[in-house]
């Protein structure tokens, strides 16, 4: 009977998004990322991944696993315990294996995963010319041009890497919690240092999204943001124009069934 009820239920598809500090795992239909969680990406290189992975699913029936991943020795574990929990081999999002946005880029193969499953998302959400920002343990943009075309971005350090930089390299200063500050004149060392992160940080955000107006040569830009800090940061960043966070997943998941797609046609 168990077995019969097993075989009743939908098949949902895992996802799994690898990141430098920490692992989105994502659960998800034909249509959309229905739930999500996170855990150390550092525990891959435990056992509590495999307990992790099995609490996520449960009891949930799977037709299919997807990851991107920036941490190859994590990938391979990854791959290894997908094949061993549930007998499937995991697609893994690359530069070949990427769909829903054109290339335009002299190394594609150098691109973060991450980063490519955002641009598929953001394109797939607000079309093109669109940029994404990712806040994660660094600052990364995406940027598709008028083309649909991935054409480059930025790289820069994280909101948190840079505070936790001062705390590390320092005698005095704090490590602090990042959080809203209203005013940009600290009273003490911890209000000092969270009004240059979070003051800073909002202006540095917004001076490039202004020149990479300028490069596209785009009088509209949306711009979607994504990642740990990002409702914290755009809360004063009108050119931000949507905080999506679990836009890495929904763009695996695309490129997954993108894939999908054209396989039953092929048959």
């Amino acid at each position: 009977m168990e077995n019969a009820h097993q075989s009743n239920k939908p098949a949902m598809l895992l996802l799994i998004d690898i990141g430098n500090t920490n692992t989105h795992l994502g659960m998800a239909n034909s249509h959309h990322v229905l739930h999500q969680c996170n855990f150390p990406t550092a525990n891959w290189f435990s056992r509590s991944a495999t307990s992790a992975l099995r609490s996520f699913v449960g009891r949930k029936r799977l037709e299919g696993a997807a990851l991107c991943s920036v941490v190859p020795g994590a990938t391979t574990i990854a791959n290894r315990l997908i094949k061993h929990l549930w007998s499937l081999t995991c697609f893994e999002l690359t530069s070949r294996t990427l769909r829903g946005v054109g290339m335009d880029y002299p190394k594609p193969h150098t691109i973060g995963a991450d980063r490519l499953a955002n641009a598929v998302a953001a394109r797939h959400r607000f079309g093109a010319p669109v940029v994404v920002i990712d806040f994660g343990t660094a600052v990364t943009f995406e940027v598709i041009d008028r083309r649909g075309n991935f054409v480059g971005g930025i790289i820069a350090p994280g909101l948190a890497a840079m505070t936790d930089y001062l705390h590390e390299k320092t005698a005095l200063l704090p490590r602090i919690k990042l959080r809203e500050i209203r005013s940009p004149l600290g009273k003490s060392t911890e209000s000092a240092m969270l009004a240059g992160a979070v003051y800073g940080f909002r202006g540095l955000i917004r001076e490039l999204i202004a020149e990479l107006k300028r490069a596209l040569r785009a009088k509209r830009l949306p711009v979607v943001a994504t990642g740990g800090y990002a409702r914290l940061v755009m809360a004063r960043i009108p050119e931000i124009s949507a905080v999506d966070p679990v836009l890495t997943l929904e763009g695996l998941r695309l490129v997954w069934q993108s894939h999908q797609t054209r396989a039953t046609l092929k048959q």
